[in-house]
């Protein structure tokens, strides 16, 4: 994810909370060992948890979430992904609306193709800093957001740990059954675009080079179990002929497109039989292309500037205002801020240590500026280089409270203790929240691309 450096909200230790309670019960002689960290490190490759040649977790313990800080999570995040499918239909319907979102004109043509069916987003990712006193928002990753099949597969690893058992002595442990989630929503989507067939076969199509690809096995093993055909296609591999989509001589019912529209766009005729079957309406395709509209960054804009207010309720303002910085699309422009007009550029020049910049559709943490970490000279520069960018569209956020917790993790030096960001976003499958993916890293940067790490999540409440 993109964003946001310390405002200092470590979590006080206590040897009441589950982390001092996991930490106490690592025993140097067996869990901070050579020995074990070597067969836990070689169970994560077995279970195809990497990222290219790198394991997905370094960290020795998991994050802990209680049950009151789920459902917290759970009633914000819903109500933003609901915002999100009313901002793409009113968007569509209204041009001045949509070109707040600084959509380019082929990713508008394909946000404009009927998908036949209600979801934009059957799977988005928020990314989000949950804390005692405040649950702030960075981004909306409203477009097939991965992890899931990394994170429930490290969750079963953790599960099986010693520890783990030793912990459960002390407190009820549930984790999120994202894969299982993730398929009953894709069978919803494609019941309501109109599907037949039980159960579909369903193809994940992305780039056969993605490091992620990794992940596409996890999850198509995960579906084949629940006795769901599932393959995995390069575009390259797909056929559109007769009516229909087929990858290896093999129908497709319905796709779990992973393959990114950026992508879609720059390599048209790689894409074009995956484009041709969904505007023939001959394949379901998840995401729908209009999700596009609420994945860009500027969709916060649209969220938080007044100029759209009546388009949200009171509830829904209050909840903007608590829960989504105030940002913008970059311009030499005027706007608003509480009933005050201003120029903006002046005004985000003026207060680089309370502002990010970043673009509006990158991900992976490409192209961000944090403000607080640039002097002056590098903070102007950055913001005049984003206003000269033609190709692409750039937006200011404002900075925004951060987690840190204290986590073991493996080192060239052995296990040590290491002050991390916790970058905690929950997925929402049609709606719905499912579970989380939660990333630690030692900058203002969380994201597995950028280095970051990952941890499993699970919801524990102390036993009596």
């Amino acid at each position: 994810m993109s964003g946001l450096a310390p405002a200092s909200h470590s979590q006080p230790g206590s040897a009441q909370t589950p982390a001092a309670v996991w930490h106490g019960l690592l025993r140097p002689d067996v869990e901070l060992a050579p020995a074990f960290l070597d067969e836990l490190n070689a169970r994560m490759r077995a279970e195809r948890l990497t990222f290219g040649e790198r394991i997905h977790c370094p960290f020795l313990r998991p994050f802990f979430l209680g049950a009151e800080d789920e459902q917290r999570v759970r009633t914000v995040a819903e109500a933003i992904a609901a915002l999100g499918e009313r901002v793409v239909k009113q968007s569509l319907a209204d041009p001045r609306l949509l070109a707040q979102s600084a959509l380019r004109p082929e990713e508008e043509r394909l946000a404009r193709i009927n998908p036949r069916y209600g979801a934009s987003s059957t799977a988005s990712r928020l990314d989000a800093f949950l804390l005692p006193d405040s649950l702030q928002f960075a981004e909306y990753n409203a477009e097939s957001p991965a992890g899931l099949g990394y994170a429930e597969t490290l969750a079963n690893v953790f599960l099986a740990l010693p520890v783990m058992q030793r912990f459960a002595e002390h407190y009820t442990v549930r984790k999120f059954p994202l894969m299982q989630l993730m398929l009953a929503a894709l069978l919803e989507s494609y019941r309501e675009w109109g599907g037949s067939a039980s159960p579909p076969v369903i193809a994940i199509v992305d780039w056969r080079e993605v490091p992620t690809w990794s992940e596409f096995e996890i999850i198509q093993a995960h579906f084949q179990k629940e006795g769901v055909t599932t393959i995995l296609a390069d575009p390259r591999a797909l056929v559109f002929a007769e009516g229909r989509l087929t990858a290896f001589g093999r129908r497709i019912d319905l796709v779990y497109r992973r393959v990114l529209i950026n992508d879609i766009v720059a390599r048209s005729a790689e894409c074009a039989a995956l484009v041709n079957a969904y505007t023939s309406g001959a394949v379901c395709v998840a995401n729908a292309f209009s999700c596009k509209i609420p994945h860009k960054k500027a969709f916060f804009a649209v969220l938080t500037d007044e100029q759209n207010s009546t388009l949200f309720s009171t509830t829904e303002r209050e909840l903007i205002r608590r829960h989504i910085p105030w940002t913008r699309l970059l311009a030499d422009t005027k706007t608003t801020r509480d009933g005050e007009s201003f120029g903006l550029l002046e005004y985000v020049r003026r207060r680089r240590e309370n502002f990010v910049l970043k673009p509006n559709d990158e991900y992976g943490g490409t192209g961000v500026h944090l403000g607080w970490e640039n002097d002056e000279r590098q903070w102007d520069a950055a913001l005049d280089r984003a206003l000269a960018d033609r190709d692409s569209a750039w937006v200011v956020q404002e900075r925004i409270a951060i987690r840190r917790e204290v986590f073991p993790m493996q080192t060239e030096n052995g296990v040590q203790m290491r002050d991390m960001l916790v970058d905690f976003a929950p997925y929402i499958f049609r709606g719905k929240m499912a579970g989380c993916l939660t990333r630690l890293s030692s900058t203002g940067l969380a994201n597995v691309t950028s280095g970051g790490g990952q941890v499993p999540s699970f919801v524990v409440e102390p036993k009596s």
